[in-house]
């Protein structure tokens, strides 16, 4: 047995003040208290761990102090878990991942566990990682985004295990490191008014370190070489608790920190549990949660577990400070069962016992020989009776399994439907129950149209006699299973002048169902229920219809600009187009007119005419070149229009297709508002016509009541009349009544 290794953090303090109204916390040696002024401890806030840092420890003082021990046991073939707790901003992310300056444990523990591999040389190591966070109480893969929601199963060979968790087989430190900020790009952070960058989900980062003895040439004189080593070791980061009232949650955050807080409550309640020691200890609540689920064996399980709890002394922090140290001191009484996790093969288990055999032979040798030789087949028959048993158990193992599963499906498939059948009659029963007595009683009073005693005879509907029924109300079957049944007690008291009404119609001797008024509720409630999702609907159809009248509205505006643009590209074409015309107009007559002066010129000035000749030719020249830039220029300018005016057009027919969708829509739109419509005035009718049918059996009912009290009346007064004529007769003829038969 082993105890919880918990180790105290204290985070440096952010403010300058550390004093609460004369209080602040004081750590001394390995123990943290909440001192008074004078320098007292408060009763009952004294707190003593294994190792408490104060704020100028790092985070190599850390993971020497309080995981280096886990790390190491981890590569010897012990499962080993280590996480940080404590309330949001208190420093669990640094401790665990730290900063490029100082290392925080989980990038330590990477390194030191590919240092002590490369040492052991004289076994051979399969390292495999996996990384996920549980967020918002969904597990998710974070070496992959498409591994989420992932569950947790357990099996025997493996234990507990989340399914589909991808694992990398690593070879090196760097490529643990590099999947590890893989993995954090990936995880859910936040902003709060606490912290930055807040962690919004447990991280876990999982290390499963396989070992085996390399081949040998001496492998004869051992017995371990078919041993496999399997360790896991948990590296956790935990999502701090958090305040609203000091984060500012609201929306995503708000939802995040309920998530959170009701995962560090079940981790609490199995601390909780765990710390009461084994005889108080009752069911462990580890199925909660599904962070509890997942590290079930490192809480009270096969695991060295080391709990690193961060805590910030500031004022405000007081109470949070206070509530991780009581976490931590219930922790530290939990005590592990650890041994190292070794598989022993078939091939390594008969091994094994032929060398115990050969040892025993060795030993005894040349004395006893008979009695050895006895031994030794005892042994060799013990050790085929459990070859024979191991073979029968582990087939008697997998039809147990195969019959439990078969079982588990019939269970499921007779579950599923004992609850539809009940669903439908528990339906079926409630709509007609009721019904069908009235439907009864109206066939009756259509039958009959005098009145006479419902006693007479045995009827074979409406009347249920009291044999037929339990004398106790708690064991009476319910009145809605008769259907058209009603008591006799109910005919007794119509028969005594009662007035009954529809709910004393509906009570039998089993107890009283539910009158008709209640129906009529029920009803017109599920009416009301059914009008109001119809008024929901239009509503929502109505603004969809409006919503595409906005966006019609939008394109009829763009598709004028775009005409707009399109008819001014046009005219620009067009006169682009006139401009070589033109030009070539304007040269033809410059020529003419340049002719006829040079004519003039060469009849007046004579010899200067043939230097204003040669200039005039050069600035011809000139303008000849300067023309040929101007068509080349517009050559270009009329392609760059002629694109831009094919991509408009282009643009313009898309727009033009998307209002005829447009309308399509709104056309859909406005027929399945008119099916809404007309549904709602079908249901109006029904309705309506519901209301009516009600009404109406209500006047016949209230009918059947006064006929059958006039006929109660009828009858009463003709007994008494019968009675008085008697009486007369009895005091007139006394001897004529002594000889009427009786």
């Amino acid at each position: 047995m082993e105890k919880i290794s918990v180790a105290v953090r204290v985070r440096p303090s952010v403010s300058n003040s550390e004093t609460i109204n004369g209080f602040k916390w004081r750590v001394e040696s390995n123990r943290i208290s909440l001192q008074r002024s004078e320098g007292t401890a408060v009763p009952g806030l004294s707190f003593a761990f294994d190792h408490v840092l104060d704020e100028e420890c790092s985070n190599s003082v850390v993971y020497e102090l309080g995981a280096k021990h886990i790390i190491e046991a981890a590569v010897d073939g012990f499962n080993g878990t280590v996480f940080a707790y404590g309330q949001t901003s208190s420093g669990k992310t640094f401790t665990m991942n730290g900063c490029a300056s100082d290392p925080g444990i989980i990038p330590r523990a990477v390194k030191d566990i590919f240092a002590k591999v490369e040492k052991m040389v004289d076994r051979e190591f399969l390292i495999r990682v996996s990384y996920m966070e549980i967020y918002n109480e969904e597990i998710n893969d974070l070496f992959t985004e498409e591994n989420q929601k992932l569950q947790i199963h357990e099996s025997l060979a493996r234990g507990v295990f989340v399914a589909g968790l991808r694992e990398e087989i690593v070879n090196s430190p760097d490529q643990v490191l590099n999947l590890i900020k893989l993995g954090e790009a990936n995880r859910h952070f936040g902003e709060t008014n606490m912290n930055a960058r807040s962690s919004r989900s447990h991280t876990i980062f999982r290390m499963v370190v396989e070992s085996k003895s390399k081949d040998d040439s001496s492998c004869e004189s051992s017995s371990s070489d078919d041993l496999v080593r399997i360790s896991v070791l948990n590296l956790v980061d935990l999502a701090g608790s958090e305040r609203i009232a000091k984060t500012g949650a609201g929306g995503v955050r708000l939802k995040e920190g309920k998530h959170i807080n009701k995962s560090l409550m079940m981790l609490g309640n199995v601390i909780n549990k765990l710390s009461e020691g084994v005889k108080q200890r009752c069911h462990i609540p580890y199925r909660d949660s599904k962070l509890t689920r997942i590290l079930q064996p490192a809480l009270g399980g096969n695991a060295k577990t080391s709990i690193i709890c961060t805590v910030a002394t500031e004022e405000i922090h007081t109470e949070e400070t206070k509530g991780t140290l009581q976490f931590a001191s219930r922790a530290k009484k939990i005590t592990n069962c650890v041994q190292v996790n070794e598989i022993l093969t078939d091939a390594a288990l008969l091994k094994r016992q032929k060398l115990e055999i050969e040892e025993l032979r060795s030993k005894l040798q040349g004395s006893h020989a008979e009695i050895l030789e006895q031994e030794i087949l005892k042994l060799r028959n013990e050790m085929l009776k459990y070859e024979l048993e191991r073979e029968k158990l582990s087939a008697e193992l997998e039809e147990e399994r195969r019959s439990h599963k078969e079982r588990e499906l019939q269970r499921e498939q007779q579950m599923k439907i004992g609850n539809l059948s009940n669903f439908a009659t528990s339906n079926a029963d409630g709509s007609s129950s009721r019904v069908a007595g009235k439907v009864c009683l109206m066939n009756s009073m259509q039958r009959n149209d005098g009145f006479t005693t419902p006693f007479n005879g045995i009827p074979n509907a409406f009347v249920a006699r009291r044999s037929t029924h339990s004398m106790q109300v708690e064991s009476s079957s319910s009145p809605g299973t008769f259907g058209d049944v009603a008591d006799e007690d109910t005919w007794a008291k119509m028969n005594m002048g009662y007035k009954c009404d529809l709910d004393s119609l509906d009570v039998s001797s089993a107890g009283k169902v539910q009158p008709f008024s209640v129906n009529e509720d029920c009803s017109t409630e599920n009416n009301a229920q059914e009008m109001e999702n119809m008024r929901s609907k239009i509503k929502f159809l109505l603004y969809e219809r409006d919503q595409f009248k906005r966006k019609y509205d939008e394109q009829v505006a763009v598709n004028d600009h775009l005409a707009r643009e399109i008819s001014e590209l046009q005219h620009e074409v067009l006169l682009i187009r006139e401009l070589p015309r033109t030009i070539s107009d304007m040269m033809a007559n410059s020529t003419s007119i340049c002719k006829d002066i040079v004519y003039d010129l060469q009849g007046k000035l004579g010899g200067q005419f043939s230097s204003w000749k040669q200039e005039t030719e050069n600035e011809i020249a000139k303008t000849r070149q300067r023309i040929k830039e101007i068509e080349a220029e517009f050559k270009e300018r009329l392609y760059v229009s002629e694109s831009k005016f094919n991509s408009l057009e282009m643009k313009y027919r898309i727009l033009i297709e998307d209002k005829e969708t447009t309308l399509k829509n709104v056309s859909s739109a406005t027929e399945m508002l008119g099916q809404v419509i007309d549904q709602k005035d079908s249901a109006l009718r029904d309705l309506e016509n519901e209301r009516r049918t009600r009404k109406k059996l209500e006047e016949e009912i209230s009918h059947f009541q006064i006929q059958f009290l006039r006929h109660i009346r009828s009858r009463s007064s003709f007994q008494s009349d019968m009675k008085s004529l008697l009486d007369k007769v009895k005091a007139h003829h006394p001897a004529a009544l002594q000889v009427l038969p009786l």
